[in-house]
């Protein structure tokens, strides 16, 4: 009984590291300049379902180099922006790849939302 437990457990974890593969995959790919949804990533990665699980990997992606400050909610809002150690930060380099906002203070999506490509579940 306990080894097919581990298994399971070990089976989870890698289907998790694999998941958080794909999702630093797309997220390198979202040109400066534009941003992309938790949501539209979460699709391209074959669940449209774990969107809060994108967010979990890039949580612990945000020292990486990974553009994590491209991924915005799917109304434009900076739901990661406590993420990056101070909130400010995350808007700031937005707006220095000329991302321009809303009046309410989300990114402007019909000018930089960027879609990834779909890929196929297995």
């Amino acid at each position: 009984m306990r080894s097919k437990r581990k298994l399971k457990l070990k089976s989870r974890k890698k289907n998790k590291n694999d998941f958080f593969d794909k999702v630093y995959k797309i997220v390198r790919k979202i040109p400066f300049g534009k941003v992309a949804t938790y949501g539209d990533i979460a699709e391209a990665c074959g669940i449209r379902s774990s969107a809060r699980t994108v967010g979990w990997a890039l949580n612990g992606a945000k020292e990486s180099g990974i553009p994590c400050h491209r991924v915005v909610n799917r109304f434009g809002a900076l739901t990661g922006k406590l993420h990056f150690g101070s909130p400010d930060i995350m808007e700031d380099l937005l707006r220095s790849e000329g991302i321009e906002f809303t009046s309410e203070g989300c990114v402007n999506l019909e000018k930089h939302l960027w879609k990834p490509g779909k890929r196929k579940r297995n």
